[in-house]
Order: C-alpha cells, then structure tokens, then sequence
C-alpha cells in the first residue's frame, strides 16, 4: 500500500465567527496527483492556505509525512513545495539566480538540488536567460522548479495553468504527470479548468459551501453513465434490473432510463436477453467531470 503524505481530518475554519471551512477530511497517497476543485468562493484557496500553514485551522489535524502542521511546522513544511497565488520571481534576474536565491534560504540546497529542478521542468536550455524574457508557461515552469528545489514529498499548486495557452497547458500537465509517476511525488491541484484536472488526475475532491461534496477515483466517478433501453415489458425489465443489479430504472414513454456502471454494461445487457427481453435499442452516454461537478454543486446551489 502507498504511503500517506498528507491527510486533513475534521479540518474546519472560523473567519470573524463564520464557519468557512466545515469539518473536511480528504488525503493523498504517495505519487498521487488528487484534482482539489470547486466554485469560487467554496474554500479551496482557504483550505490550502491552510495545509502550508499561511492560515491556522479553528480545529481538526493537518498532517504532512507524518508531521503535523500545528504541532511540527518546520518538519511537515521540509516536506512541501507550493506555489500558491502565482510564483514569486524577479524578471531582472537570471532563471537560475532566482533558484539560487531562494536555495540560499535553505542550508540543505545545492547546486546539484538546483539543476536538478531545472531538469524536472525542461528548462535547462533557458535558465540562464533573465526572467523578463519568459514566456507565461516559461515563468510557470521555474516557479515549478522553485517548489522542487528542495525535494519535497508534496506539491501544492493553486490555478498552476492560469494565463497559459493550450500548448503550455499541455507541457504543464505533462510534467505534473511525469513527477508523479517518475519521482513518486504527490500533488495536490487547485483549478477551474475541469476538463484538465480530468486529464491530469488519479483522484477528485469537490468542495461547495465549505463541505467536501464528493471524493472519487477519476476512472471511477467518470465509469457511471446515463443509459436507457428500448425493451418490451417494460415494467418487468425494471423490476429485473433492480432485483438482479440493483439498477433504480425509471419508464419514460417506451424505454427505461438509469445511472450505471458503463463498464458493466455488456453483462447487464447479455442478462437481460439470457431473461427472455426483447432489446430493441441501447444507448449510454458518459458523464464528463464537469458535467458532474456542475450537477453536483448547483443541487447544493452556490455561495
């Protein structure tokens, strides 16, 4: 079983005596990348202040390799890289002085620990050129490497593809991914760009109102589809689904419509003919993740 490096448990927060986050818990296994989504305003930014310890929580335990943020912060901090609100970098300066900066900071980090990052991210042939001269996705990559100099066990990133095309989406998701499953690196990521998180992730959480509404496997959640049948006996057929699958059909005009696992569709098919039904037609369509997490949030509505 993977290691767990971070987990949040009964995690709430107060701001001016208004419950903002509201008793979550989620975690993240080693090497990898969970999708951290949600409206604005439902306390994703909030509840990664958090996890680096930019904000306290009012109660509940945030541990990190072990180490728990309120009791151990230094210990559980060696063990993060974040960028969080955009990287901090100064475009008078060369790609590699800022790394060499911020590496100055920490006695661990060394010329080899730098060059390093910088071949993480692909930036070996620029990063001696000054900052200014960065595209948008250049300056997202060595802020990348200024998470990664020191050798974290977990990344944050909040909005990391904000203000990029689609190429430098494209090569940011491709490192993300690369990091994880080459340098067993886990990673948490904020976005409001669903059809990537979909791309990039192993695992979602969804946040509304301060609440985790849903936590799933990306494979999984995406698996369940709507389908309906065009089948004779129509009421009969229901009732075989629900006793034999456990399927809640409804009968709309001449089909039955319900939610199902796609992947079990063929033996749900084959049994409903070994039955003795009539199957005129079939149709599935698969969910999207943005279809869900928009039919997800507006039945709680939206702050």
């Amino acid at each position: 079983m993977k290691d767990l490096i971070l987990s949040l448990q009964a995690v709430s927060k107060k701001i001016n005596g208004k419950e903002i986050i509201k008793d979550i818990d989620f975690s993240i296994q080693r090497g990898e990348v969970l999708g951290f989504l949600g409206p604005n305003g439902a306390g994703k930014s909030t509840t990664l202040r958090m996890i680096v310890g930019l904000s306290r929580p009012t109660s509940g335990k945030i541990i990190v390799s072990g180490y728990s943020i309120q009791k151990d912060y230094v210990k559980a901090m060696s063990k993060v890289g974040a960028i969080i609100e955009g990287p901090d970098l100064y475009d008078y300066m060369t790609g590699y002085k800022n790394l060499e900066m911020l590496g100055a900071m920490s006695s661990n980090v060394t010329v080899k620990d730098i060059m390093s990052a910088v071949k993480l991210v692909g930036m070996e042939h620029r990063i001696h050129d000054k900052v200014g001269t960065y595209s948008m996705g250049m300056k997202q990559r060595l802020g990348l490497a200024q998470a990664l100099i020191h050798q974290p066990e977990l990344l944050i990133l909040d909005e990391p593809t904000n203000g990029l095309d689609p190429q430098g989406i494209y090569e940011f998701r491709e490192i993300i991914k690369n990091l994880a499953t080459e340098k067993n690196i886990s990673v948490l990521v904020s976005s409001h760009l669903i059809a990537e998180v979909q791309l990039m992730c192993d695992n979602v959480s969804i946040i509304n109102q301060g609440k985790i509404i849903k936590s799933a496997n990306v494979h999984d959640l995406l698996s369940t589809g709507e389908v309906f049948w065009v089948v004779d006996r129509r009421e009969e057929a229901c009732d075989f689904l629900n006793e034999r699958f456990h399927i809640q059909g409804t009968c709309i005009d001449n089909r039955i419509e319900a939610v199902v696992d796609v992947s079990k569709l063929e033996t749900i098919n084959a049994s409903l003919i070994h039955a003795g039904f009539k199957l005129q037609y079939i149709s599935a369509k698969n969910k999207t993740l943005e279809e869900l997490f928009l039919s997800l949030t507006n039945q709680q509505g939206i702050m």
